[in-house]
């Protein structure tokens, strides 16, 4: 038997099974059967069968020996594809776009070198799904040059993209160490990293109120912040054509020479803040008294040093206590080096020159810089010291004390507003510990010129542009928790629209997880009258809804129930416990504070209600022993630290004048 294929004129040719036979010498054909109607790989595989092959099933004849990892993969080349990645960097496809898209995935899975790169792409489905399994380094170096020739033209379609006529521009400068010694961009700088003697290569970033990367520029790494203020501006009319826009930088980088500069083109606004002698000078002037947060912690003020300008002084207890704490840790530790160095003079059998041990103390006093709040006297070899106590009382009262300046009026941004959008500067601060860090890796830097420097920066920009937008989607789908966000977690961006949020089909038919459900089974929002942006309302919410699903499944645990019931509540209470102090930070950062502490007794009075008075009287000792601990620890350390300033005089019994 065999299949004939025969060919019709006018319809589609016949598939026979035929069976050939002898008769009478010659050689016959029947039809036994017309296969018309098979599908064409049915019909391929009887050719086969009556051909006398074997026909074996696929998992026999195949064995898988390895795999590449993909998953990854996807996730990465998925959201690049959701962005449009390949048409925000050329709208023809080639063989460099293929290159560059590889490097800023394999960026964000894996960030090494250009080799390392190649190397890496054979480990997994990367290379393979873009058609680059066969580049080598010098081809992506190649890719390097391509790409920075088009970085004018990529910046302009992410403004175009991102940034709105009116809206807020952030705007921050850090550096990264350079190894080698060939790039005129490294120089000897301030290392923001704390290194010495490194040459560094400084970046400025630009982003939109998110957060989300628009534009960066790469300088010398001698450069200083505000002399990298004229290129942004310069960025911002020109390169994207925004007339009107709110430029927000720290106290460090719009200096006063730069607002004088932003104030010579109308559209452009700014948000900063005061450096701390300014302040003093508001607060000698009487312009900012300190009474004015005896009943809130944000007050508007005005000055004639600062003409056409809105001045928010704010004051923040928290950071009060934090810089009070420092500074009595800093004046005990140089209060230490220098009982050391009268200890070593004093085992001197003859006296030391005056001269030298100035020169020793000099070098040891202000180490911890605190040197201003210190009379030092040296005479025949002997060492005296005390602390100022008027120095540190002068600087103590601007404690947790800052000021917020900007140009813009009262009618586009309230005080509040401009006290918050100044904070989002920590979103740039995230962008640089992204880049520098284990995520995306740009630093150390080995390029050896300078095009390939900065194009490297660039990609990296570009990778955390992906990983950025990768990071916002976890975090709308209710998954922040597992990229460790620091704040992200309880707090949402005050820019989150609906049309951002992405619902599946049956979000609809699923009640929030703030909602609360009543005895005739309807959901009611927890968050009546509370305003989106205070992230503490959400998190207090949360673990109230903790609490009661405790209690629910302690309900329906049968003869475990109260047992289940009191792990329920003891668990739920200790979570409430935990945040108190979170909810009082969060507290302080805005101005509603009376509105926080009623929101919170609210939601406490929840979590307790139907515990007995017993058991919750027993809980309430818990959860004030660690305060009660703390304060103890607290007056300990206050007390030591007043017995060393009243010992800390010769013990010759003379105190010697400067």
């Amino acid at each position: 038997m065999y299949v004939a294929i025969v060919p019709n004129r006018n319809s589609k040719p016949a598939v026979l099974l035929r069976e050939s036979y002898r008769e009478g010498g010659k050689v016959k054909n029947r039809t036994l059967a017309n296969l018309s109607r098979l599908p064409p790989e049915m019909v391929e595989t009887l050719k086969r069968v009556f051909a006398g092959e074997k026909m074996v099933p696929a998992s026999e004849a195949l064995v898988t020996e390895s795999s590449l990892p993909t998953g990854h993969v996807r996730a990465v080349l998925g959201t690049m594809k959701h962005l449009g990645m390949a048409d925000l960097l050329s709208t023809r496809g080639c063989r460099e776009r293929d290159l560059v898209l590889g490097m800023i995935a394999e960026r964000v899975l894996h960030p090494c070198s250009k080799l390392g790169t190649v190397r890496l792409w054979k480990t997994s489905t990367l290379a393979g799904d873009l058609g680059v399994l066969d580049a080598s380094a010098n081809e992506l170096y190649g890719a390097l040059d391509w790409l920075l020739e088009r970085q004018d033209r990529i910046e302009e379609k992410l403004a175009k993209r991102h940034l709105a006529e009116g809206g807020q521009v952030l705007y921050d400068l850090s550096n990264s160490h350079y190894e080698g010694r060939t790039c005129p961009l490294a120089r000897l700088g301030h290392d923001k990293d704390g290194r010495r003697g490194a040459q560094v290569i400084a970046y400025g970033l630009l982003t939109d109120a998110q957060g989300r990367p628009v534009a960066v520029r790469v300088y010398p790494g001698n450069t200083g912040d505000p002399g990298t203020v004229p290129d942004q501006v310069n960025a911002l009319r020109d390169r994207f054509g925004l007339e009107r826009a709110v430029l927000v930088g720290d106290r460090g980088m719009l200096t006063q020479t730069q607002i004088n500069q932003l104030k010579e083109h109308p559209g452009l606004g700014w948000i900063s803040a005061l450096r701390s002698a300014s302040i003093r000078k508001l607060v000698e002037g009487e312009a900012l008294q300190l009474s004015l947060f005896d009943q809130q912690n944000l007050a508007e003020i005005t000055s004639p040093d600062f003409p056409g300008e809105r001045l928010v002084a704010c004051f923040n207890p928290l950071l009060a206590d934090e810089r009070r704490r420092t500074r009595e840790d800093l004046l005990a530790c140089t209060e230490k080096e220098l009982a050391k160095l009268a200890a070593g003079l004093e085992k001197r059998k003859t006296p030391a020159d005056d001269v030298e041990t100035a020169m020793r103390v000099g070098r040891r006093i202000n180490r911890f810089r605190v040197a201003k709040h210190f009379d030092v006297a040296v005479q025949d070899g002997v060492l005296a010291w005390r602390r100022r106590a008027d120095s540190i009382e002068r600087e103590a009262q601007l404690d947790g004390i800052y000021v917020i300046r900007t140009s813009e009026p009262a009618e586009r941004l309230s005080a509040e507003d401009a006290v918050r959008d100044y904070k989002r500067l920590a979103q740039v601060e995230r962008a640089f510990r992204c880049l520098k860090g284990i995520d995306l890796r740009v630093q150390p830097i080995f390029h050896r010129t300078e095009d390939h420097v900065r194009a490297h920066i660039f990609l990296c920009m570009l990778a955390y542009y992906v990983e950025w937008a990768m990071r916002r989607a976890l975090r709308l789908a209710r998954l922040g928790a597992l990229l460790f966000q620091e704040d992200e977690v309880h707090q949402q961006s005050d820019d989150d629209t609906e049309s951002d949020r992405t619902h599946s089909p049956g979000d609809a038919q699923l009640p929030s997880q703030n909602t609360r459900r009543q005895d005739n089974g309807q959901h009611v929002d927890r968050r009546a009258g509370v305003e989106e942006r205070h992230g503490w309302a959400k998190t207090g919410t949360a673990h109230v809804d903790a609490a009661e699903q405790g209690q629910d499944r302690a309900g329906a645990d049968g003869e475990d129930g109260p047992r289940n019931r009191r792990d329920a509540i003891r668990q739920g209470f200790v979570r409430l416990r935990s945040e108190v102090f979170h909810d009082r930070v969060l507290a302080h950062k805005h101005s509603d504070g009376a509105g926080n502490k009623e929101r919170r007794n609210q939601a406490k009075q929840h979590m307790l209600a139907g515990i007995p008075t017993r058991q919750l009287e027993s809980l309430n000792q818990r959860a004030l022993k660690p305060l009660r601990v703390h304060r103890q620890v607290v007056q300990r350390k206050e007390d030591r630290a007043q017995e060393n300033q009243d010992a800390q005089f010769l013990p010759h019994g003379r105190f010697f004048s400067p």
